[in-house]
């Protein structure tokens, strides 16, 4: 199949390479866009009681319906605030609500802090959605503006949900633009290392940005289809993923390519030959990728449902230019793809390669145990790992920060994110009863205020405002989620109900349903994959060792965050979804380079040279494919490191350390020590080791060098 593909995609390259742009052109101008929504209940199913919370209030309190902000006043010199300072603040807030912001409902004198030295002027837009809705942040900036930072004596602050979300999006954009540059940076600079030639070092970005318009137009198709939402985890990640996995694809091609042309085959004939011998591997490692992110489809929270089949289009729509765009591409430009370098003409020495593989081959038990203590020993740490769900924290430096912390000097650190305590009945509420469910939410530990109950116009549902007294999104306070339900069920009269949302109870909800998640994703995904890998090698035993390397590389990913992030930078957790995004990611690229690393022993074997000896010829071929890949898929999450956002930082930082021990510690040395140590029996029941000696798979005439070179032009 795959040599059919190569001689179509060569023959008709033109053509080939016009369908692509004009398929871009199409979709772009005329696909559904790919949109991204952050309201956490928008991911977690119907059952949690967060989310019928959220469903009451809009029922009962529709006067509150919408997203909101509030400013934060307080006094330049720190004192506390005087009864002529208050005054202004209820000015402030009248002139506010006075001047008929676009947006904003209202804006109101909030309570002054039990010391005096903060107030708050809470806000109210139309817009229910806090993040991405373009008139929630104009009207964010215009209050910004109508206030300045210093009025007299007092200084403000405009802070809350909306304000955090407008700079949030704000961040997520300067950080998308910063990381994607850094990445499109790395990947020239690692290309132009490896094969010396400016060309192929721009052939990703060139290719993978066509590719990434047909993505993300492919995306927006399928979610407008569904009702599928995606946030904007998604939206930084696509175009990262998108451009390693792609240059890795390129990369596997273009070194067989190479590989070809220096055997004395002409362009035309090398790339089909090329397409012909890697089709198979790429086409396994990106069905492994699209199966390990389609098992997402099985989780119960709807990020994940989204980010799954995004992320498998994006795969899928990758595979189909490696095996068509790229060598088309490739064939047309020949050997001057390799420009201005010569070293295609030349065979490499592989001195270190070939030296490394020698000692697979002699030693492979020795090599097995210690690359395997390297990634048990990392494994070890993941038993510490904490889940960090501070995903809604204002970025640093920005004014919603500066206002949080404001806050926190006169407000209990829960202020910033209050709990609502919801009771409801089919008839109207006795207020004896409310105070009852109120007072034993008081004396639940963690609870920092509880405020007074107010009523529904129909006197049938209470809303009792608490405040946490530790940081609303922190574990601490997530902790304190479920004994505040079973106090409030415990003292709600038979007949009534009682609910408790806010940001904390909705991560709280969202904790529970990723564990959830997780029991069900991980074995799946990794049966899944098992099964790919039995169909390419035809063996039951092969899969097993690989998905097993596959875990412990996984585990000592988790354990190299939790030294990194816990240990070293003191990060209270790391972020929720990292062992979900890592396992994809690391149990799905790690077994691209193994997949590629057993095929090249499996080809050894075919070409009827005995393991140890045939480790030498893989490790010497794969091997600087598997390392060029691995630091440039390394290379491109770790880009992260230049977002604002700790929760892209810990995921690029976390999946690039994950890909590295893949590559460099799995695929390079426990994978083929384990191969050589089996030797036969790795293949059972198949026996795909088993020598063939075919003829030539597409003639070519083997020219002198000087000669080929002259008619490539090179």
């Amino acid at each position: 199949m795959f040599l059919s593909i190569g001689r179509f995609v060569v023959r008709y390259r033109w053509w080939v390479i016009l369908a692509w742009i004009v398929t871009a052109v199409l979709l772009v101008s005329f696909a559904p866009k790919f949109e991204v929504s952050n309201e956490q209940t928008d991911f977690l199913p119907e059952k949690y009681g967060s989310v019928q919370a959220v469903d009451l209030q809009a029922r009962a309190f529709p006067q509150d319906k919408g997203t909101s902000a509030f400013v934060v006043v307080t006094r330049a010199d720190g004192q506390p605030l005087t009864a002529a300072d208050q005054a202004k603040a209820a000015a402030m807030a009248k002139g506010l609500d006075d001047a008929h912001i676009k947006g904003v409902t209202s804006v109101t004198m909030g309570p002054v802090s039990p010391n005096k030295k903060v107030a708050m002027l809470p806000i109210r837009f139309a817009s229910e959605n806090a993040f991405g809705d373009a008139e929630v942040t104009e009207g964010v900036k215009t209050i910004r503006d109508e206030l300045g930072r210093v009025q007299g004596d007092l200084k403000t602050y405009v802070t809350g949900d909306a304000a955090v979300n407008s700079d949030s999006e704000e961040s997520f954009k300067k950080s998308d633009s910063v990381t994607l540059t850094a990445t499109a940076i790395v990947i020239v600079i690692l290309l132009l290392l490896t094969f010396r030639a400016v060309i192929a070092a721009l052939l990703p970005l060139v290719t993978v940005g066509l590719v990434m318009m047909v993505a993300f137009a492919l995306i927006g198709t399928v979610n407008k289809i569904f009702d599928l939402k995606a946030d904007n985890t998604t939206q930084s990640l696509m175009p990262i993923v998108l451009l390693g996995i792609g240059t890795d694809y390129i990369l596997f091609l273009l070194f067989r390519y190479r590989e070809r042309l220096r055997a004395g085959e002409d362009s035309k004939t090398a790339m089909v030959n090329a397409v012909h011998k890697v089709g198979e591997v790429i086409t396994s490692a990106a069905a492994a990728v699209i199966i390990a992110f389609l098992a997402l489809l099985l989780a119960s929270l709807g990020m994940l449902k989204s980010l799954g089949p995004s992320m498998s289009i994006g795969i899928a729509t990758t595979l189909v230019a490696a095996l068509t765009l790229i060598p088309a591409v490739v064939s047309l430009l020949g050997p001057k793809v390799f420009w201005p370098s010569k070293n295609w003409m030349r065979e490499p020495e592989g001195r270190t390669a070939g030296r490394i593989g020698a000692v697979i081959g002699r030693r492979p038990g020795v090599v097995a145990l210690v690359s395997g203590l390297v990634l048990a020993a990392f494994a070890v740490l993941a038993s510490g790992y904490q889940p960090n769900f501070d995903l809604a924290s204002a970025p640093k430096g920005t004014e919603s920060a500066d206002g949080l912390v404001a806050l926190g000097k006169g407000f209990p650190p829960g202020a910033q994110q209050v709990t609502q305590l919801y009771v409801t009945a089919p008839q109207p509420l006795d207020p004896a009863e409310v105070t009852r469910v109120s007072d034993a939410a008081e004396k639940v530990p963690g609870i920092g205020a509880v405020g007074e109950p107010v009523y529904s116009a129909d006197k049938k549902t209470a809303l009792v405002e608490v405040q946490l007294a530790t940081n609303p999104l922190s574990t601490a306070a997530m902790d304190t989620i479920e004994p505040l339900r079973d106090a409030v069920d415990g003292a709600t009269p038979a007949g009534k109900q009682a609910f408790v949302g806010g940001a904390t109870a909705i991560f709280t909800d969202l904790q529970s349903a990723m564990n959830r998640d997780y029991a069900i994703i991980f074995p799946v995904a990794g049966l899944l994959i098992a099964i790919v890998l039995g169909l390419l090698l035809r063996s039951m035993v092969a899969p097993v060792y690989l998905i097993l390397a596959v875990v412990l590389s996984f585990l000592g990913t988790i354990g190299a965050s939790v030294l990194v992030f816990q240990h070293i930078l003191g990060h209270s957790g790391v972020i929720f979804m990292l062992p979900l995004l890592v396992y994809l990611f690391v149990v799905a690229l790690g077994t691209d380079y193994n997949i590629l690393m057993i095929a090249r022993l499996r080809e050894e074997a075919r070409a009827g040279h005995p393991p140890r000896e045939g480790v030498v010829n893989a490790f010497r071929q794969a091997a600087p494919t598997i390392a060029s890949a691995g630091l440039i898929l390394a290379g491109s999450f770790g880009t992260f490191l230049l977002a604002s956002s700790d929760a892209m930082q810990e995921i690029g930082t976390s999946v690039a350390m994950g890909v590295l021990l893949s590559a460099f510690v799995m695929s390079l040395f426990l994978v083929p020590a384990i191969t050589v140590l089996l030797g036969h029996k790795a293949w059972w029941p198949g026996h795909g080791d088993a020598p063939v000696h075919d003829a030539p798979l597409v003639e070519a005439k083997t020219m002198p060098e000087q000669e080929r070179s002259r008619r490539e032009g090179t």
